[in-house]
């Protein structure tokens, strides 16, 4: 019998996340392990209030899986099968599977991309780093503290009210620095957020890369008709968490943000971004809220993706691992499959 633990992590955050639906001062995370000793594995869950995902919920659901026979499972096969009958939450099915992958490659004397047959990454990954939603002018302060600079992409988390306002002053900071404006589904339709292109890209040394999620990703027919229209690449990210059609995103948006998180484990996330390759999109790895070790697992796949926006451990406060090092916007993840 396997042994399976789970237990809950408190994250308190070095400032307030604040995003187009909600803001928060800290997280909670939860670690689980699979096996003991020298050959055990730690998975992270990172759940989301955006998919009614909660600690307490995740918890429940662990506990079915163990009645379910967690304990028993003895191949990948095995558990990918109890995983699709149980349906758990996709976080929580993340960090079940990434622990079982790790005693897997542990206990095989493997690496994780070796185990699940993908790229190994670069030994220096670049990293987007994120503005979140806040007043213009605490925005200088905030670039300051964070040496925002020495990343090679910025993020910024805008809504309908405030976007253009801090887009005009991290431009007038840092002009011309690439940026990914991030909607977080805050705009209702394609003309409305149109206009809010039209009214900000004309800005003095604004350099917009990509653009995120801006609609719900109910609005189908908007994002086609923003597909033809809009000056920047569009970045998929609520519209596929653990499924898509594929066919119809590429009519949708340019790039598919895969996140862990959502796509419920490596073996999907893997599946999803070779889906992506093959339509035709560009591929990106994102993460929520998470510790080094959710941080390191996306590492492990990100010879798959053009772009990483893999920050979710900078925001920790106390990060407690220390798995993942960033050195002038780039991550160096520890070479071993971790051992907590």
């Amino acid at each position: 019998m396997l042994h399976w633990s789970i237990g809950s992590l408190e994250l308190p955050l070095r400032f307030t996340w604040k995003i187009s639906r909600n803001a928060s001062d800290a997280k909670t995370n939860l670690l689980v392990r699979a096996g003991e000793g020298a050959q055990a594995g730690w998975g992270e869950a990172a759940p989301n209030v955006r998919y009614a995902e909660t600690p307490e919920l995740l918890l429940a659901q662990f506990a079915a899986l163990q009645q379910a026979g967690l304990g028993s499972v003895q191949h990948l096969h095995d558990l990918t099968a109890l995983l699709d009958a149980a349906n758990p939450a996709h976080a929580l099915r993340f960090a079940v599977e990434s622990a079982y992958v790790h005693h897997q490659a542990r206990k095989q004397g493997l690496s994780v991309p070796e185990l699940l047959q993908v790229p190994t990454p670069a030994a220096a990954v670049p990293t987007a780093f994120t503005l979140p939603i806040m007043e213009p002018g605490a925005v200088a302060g905030f670039v300051q503290a964070q040496g925002m600079a020495r990343f090679p992409l910025l993020k910024v988390k805008v809504n309908q009210e405030g976007g253009a306002d801090l887009l005009r002053e991290l431009t007038r900071l840092l002009p011309g620095h690439p940026l990914l404006v991030d909607g977080n589904e805050a705009w209702h339709d394609a003309d409305g957020l149109l206009r809010f292109v039209e009214a900000v890209r004309d800005l003095p040394g604004l350099n917009v890369q990509l653009l995120e999620q801006p609609l719900p990703a109910t609005c189908t027919d908007d994002y086609r008709h923003l597909h033809r229209r809009s000056p920047w690449p569009l970045i998929a990210d609520e519209s596929v968490t653990d499924t898509a059609d594929f066919a119809a995103i590429a009519e949708q948006f340019h790039v598919l943000n895969m996140k862990l998180m959502k796509a419920g484990g490596y073996l999907n996330g893997v599946r999803l971004l070779r889906q992506a390759q093959a339509h035709g999109l560009r591929t990106m790895i994102g993460c929520m809220v998470e510790t080094s070790l959710g941080i390191w697992s996306a590492l492990q796949v990100s010879g798959l993706a053009e772009v990483c926006d893999l920050d979710g451990f900078l925001i920790v406060r106390d990060e407690p691992y220390g798995l993942v090092h960033e050195t002038n916007g780039h991550l160096t993840a520890q070479a071993q499959v971790p051992v907590l």
